[in-house]
């Protein structure tokens, strides 16, 4: 045989194409932050908090926990700029078991949750430009109650909206990583664009002497903010599940790490300028709400400014204030841009999530299917999968039951995560590290600290204590299927018949 027939008849496996750049992997941070979260929950969080300088403090305290959790993951994404990221991270520090933990979680609630959430928040705002569109007009519901908490399982027009903006997505990524971030890339700059000029509209022609009088006047600030005990503590620990969760997936650049060129630098630095960018956005974002609405509102007011902050109607704050500056309009507009924002968003999250299940596979825990790249060197398989599971969690909850799932069971990772830098760094000293945490070991502790104590404030909280066991009982399950798992794997094959 000749060495050309040789050559042609050898067919390499298809691998990751490096096509991330620091822009990319910066848009990529950005814009999975960058969903529905921030032009919803501001409502809820008003409601829980009462006053315009909590409402403010909750989001500042948000973007302070995000950036100290990017500074301590810059070191261990340089470390392991594989597919995979927190997984790969888990696993080289505390061993096999925590990282399939971690990915059966992922799977399971805390990244198919998130799709799910930033879909139903996709068909929230579609809505806005067909009324027909509503979570109240059901094809089929079956509710499910467990205490003060009712699951509605069904089908209404906005989970259809957002069942098909997952399929769309899920099939842009089966495309390739290049048509993938592409759409990532042109899409984020848009919704952040749209973002920084809602603040600036809001901060210059729609001021409201009214609702500036109402919300930072004297004593206005913490108006009827009870004593600062331990009861507000968790109160207002419970109240960030909101401001969390629009600030959550910002690591999802570490999932993709083997696509991104030149990751021991790029990575770090994508983290940092992508997390300090989009907390700048959100502070003023809020920022800009207060100008134009009063935080306190009625929920049968006849005009934007009688609903106030707190009853948006729908919680669509950002729709609110526009609607005050420009009328019916406005509302049109802003919601075309947050329609943008939670597609870009989930093209993020579907891109990135299917490279740990992909790893995962690797390791031969998870489907061995999804451990192998498509000709397009994607890993279509797990892309699948994903979009199957997630399509079922949109079927589950609304927009809030949803992200109060996927919060706490994050949080619990984040955690643990950082407390495997201080053991790789007491296990393997001498292990190469193109990128050292900033501010180690003070700043990754008050991490831990800080995403611990809102995961215990979540256990303890009457509004979100039902979700949160619900996400500590998930983790736990991982146990035994991952008991069961390496059986099956280590099994010894059957035997042919005839040989």
């Amino acid at each position: 045989m000749s060495d050309r027939t040789a050559a042609a008849g050898t067919h390499a496996p298809p691998e990751f194409v490096k096509a991330l750049t620091l822009t990319d992997a910066t848009m990529l941070v950005a814009g999975s932050m960058i969903g529905s979260g921030i032009f919803i929950v501001s409502a809820d969080i008003s409601r829980t908090l009462g006053s315009p300088g909590w409402l403010l403090l909750a989001w500042i305290l948000t973007g302070v926990i995000t950036v100290l959790g990017a500074l301590a993951f810059g070191e261990l994404a340089a470390m392991y700029p594989r597919a995979g990221g927190m997984y790969t991270f888990l696993r080289e520090s505390m061993g096999p078991l925590m990282g399939f933990l971690y990915g059966w979680t992922l799977f399971v609630v805390i990244q198919t949750g998130t799709i799910a959430a930033v879909a139903v928040g996709f068909g929230k705002f579609l809505g806005v430009l067909f009324p027909s569109v509503t979570a109240d007009r059901w094809m089929f519901a079956v509710d499910f109650t467990s205490g003060s908490t009712t699951i509605a399982f069904g089908l209404s027009w906005q989970r259809v909206a957002a069942l098909v903006s997952i399929w769309v997505l899920t099939w842009v990524n089966l495309r390739g990583v290049k048509e993938g971030k592409w759409v990532q890339t042109v899409l984020t700059f848009i919704k952040t664009a749209s973002l920084a000029l809602l603040i600036l509209l809001a901060l210059t022609i729609g001021r409201n002497t009214d609702a500036i009088a109402a919300n930072f006047g004297a004593g206005k600030l913490f108006e009827g903010t009870p004593d600062f005990g331990a009861l507000f503590v968790v109160t207002f620990g419970s109240a960030l599940v909101g401001s969390l969760f629009s600030a959550d997936s910002w690591h999802s650049p570490t999932f993709a790490a083997a696509e991104v060129q030149n990751p021991a630098r790029n990575l770090p630095r994508a983290l940092l300028i992508g997390t300090v960018l989009v907390t700048l956005l959100y502070v003023l974002a809020n920022v800009s709400y207060l100008v134009v609405l009063p935080i306190h509102g009625v929920a049968d007011g006849a005009t934007v400014m009688a609903r106030g902050i707190d009853h948006a109607t729908q919680d669509r704050v950002a729709t609110a204030v526009m609607e005050s500056i420009f009328g019916a309009n406005g509302g049109l507009i802003m919601a075309v841009a947050i329609l943008i924002s939670t597609f870009g968003c989930n093209n993020g999250l579907i891109l990135s999530g299917a490279r740990v299940y992909y790893a995962m596979a690797r390791d031969g825990l998870f489907f061995k299917r999804a451990g192998v790249l498509s000709g397009r060197g994607v890993p279509a398989y797990a892309l699948v999968v994903q979009s199957v599971w997630t399509s079922l969690l949109c079927l589950t909850g609304t927009y809030n039951q949803l992200l109060d799932y996927v919060i706490f069971a994050a949080l619990i990772f984040y955690a643990l995560t950082t407390v495997g830098l201080f053991l790789l760094r007491w296990q393997r000293p001498d292990e190469p590290r193109p990128y050292r945490a900033i501010g180690y070991p003070v700043l990754p502790a008050l991490y831990i600290l800080a995403a611990a104590g809102v995961a215990v404030t979540l256990l303890v909280a009457d509004k979100t204590r039902v979700q949160a066991l619900s996400g500590l009982v998930i983790v736990l399950l991982g146990v035994p299927v991952y008991l069961l798992w390496r059986r099956v794997a280590t099994a010894p094959a059957a035997p042919v018949a005839g040989a």
